[in-house]
């Protein structure tokens, strides 16, 4: 076929003249001629908020269907409760510091607030154990279909993920953007590693599979999603579910629910929301008491004999 009997719908680049092959080649360049959903600039606009909040809600949804995960446990607590050996290395390169200039008050308030870190990472390994436990308990029993979910950063989110890890058991990261960068723990299931924008789809995820809510010791953020939680259910928006805070002594002092209750801001009722626990057991046995969840096969045999 010639050139001149071909349909003018089959011309191709090289069938114009020099010219109008650069000009082509512009417009191809053009940003306006990105496909709109390979358009990362237009994605990013203010009036495309809508779009970004459904892909935000529809990546991990379809994952998490992908791999069967229908229910969770959420683990909560501070990032920067870390592991002993992490905390101590941390005094050791504070008190160096300190040698060098014994007189500052900054080094002197870290080096104090380095050693409550220190003493606080029992809490640590009883997320780690808590962790690996429920992964056990799950592989052992069929109906048991719970995975570890965490905020997907260090601390005591980190040993969440890796309790779950040292047993060989998926666990989920639900990670997000924050002004100081936050990586996503070692430990995480790469599959099962997401990261949020909104912290609004974060918290939807949190709580859509959410069959127990663990807090740990921690800060604002930990306080944000335990308290949405509490809200959730003291408002009948969400089926009730076992909420265990972890560390009698420290929620306690840092959250006074009976104040709550005398001062008429809450009702008598609500103090009942949550319970206590001190141990990965402990924890465990309230969840599974909620659910009816049986001990595995093993430890009813020994409890017969």
């Amino acid at each position: 076929m010639t050139k001149d009997s071909r349909n003018s719908a089959e011309l191709t680049i090289d069938d114009y003249d020099r010219a109008e092959r650069e000009r082509i080649r512009h417009l191809l360049r053009s940003p306006a001629y990105v496909r709109a959903d390979q358009d990362l600039h237009f994605l990013e606009r203010d009036e495309l908020r809508h779009a970004r909040l459904q892909l935000e809600y529809l990546k991990p949804e379809l994952a998490l269907r992908e791999h069967g995960v229908e229910s969770v446990i959420v683990v909560f607590g501070g990032t920067r409760i870390v592991a002993a050996e992490r905390a101590r290395e941390r005094i050791a390169s504070l008190r160096a510091e300190l040698d060098a200039d014994p007189g500052s008050e900054r080094l002197l308030r870290d080096l104090a607030i380095a050693e409550r870190v220190l003493a606080k990472s029992r809490y640590y390994d009883i997320a780690r154990e808590f962790g690996r436990l429920v992964s056990e308990r799950c592989k052992e029993m069929a109906p048991c279909e719970l995975y570890i979910m965490t905020g997907g950063g260090p601390g005591i989110m980190e040993a969440g993920n890796r309790g779950a890890y040292d047993a060989g058991r998926e666990s989920i990261g639900l990670n997000i953007e924050l002004p100081l960068e936050q990586v996503p723990n070692p430990y995480i299931t790469p599959d099962l590693c997401f990261q949020f924008r909104y912290f609004a789809l974060r918290k939807l995820h949190f709580m859509k599979r959410a069959k127990a809510l663990v807090a740990f010791p921690g800060g604002y953020g930990t306080f944000d999603e335990l308290f949405d939680a509490l809200c959730l259910v003291q408002t009948k928006k969400m089926p009730p579910i076992p909420i265990v805070l972890v560390g009698e002594g420290f929620w306690k002092r840092a959250f006074d629910v009976e104040f709550l209750a005398a001062e008429g801001v809450i009702a008598p009722d609500d103090v009942h929301l949550f319970s206590y626990a001190e141990t990965a057991l402990e924890i465990w046995d309230r969840i599974a008491g909620w659910h009816r969840i049986p001990p595995p096969m093993a430890t009813m045999e020994d409890s017969e004999r």
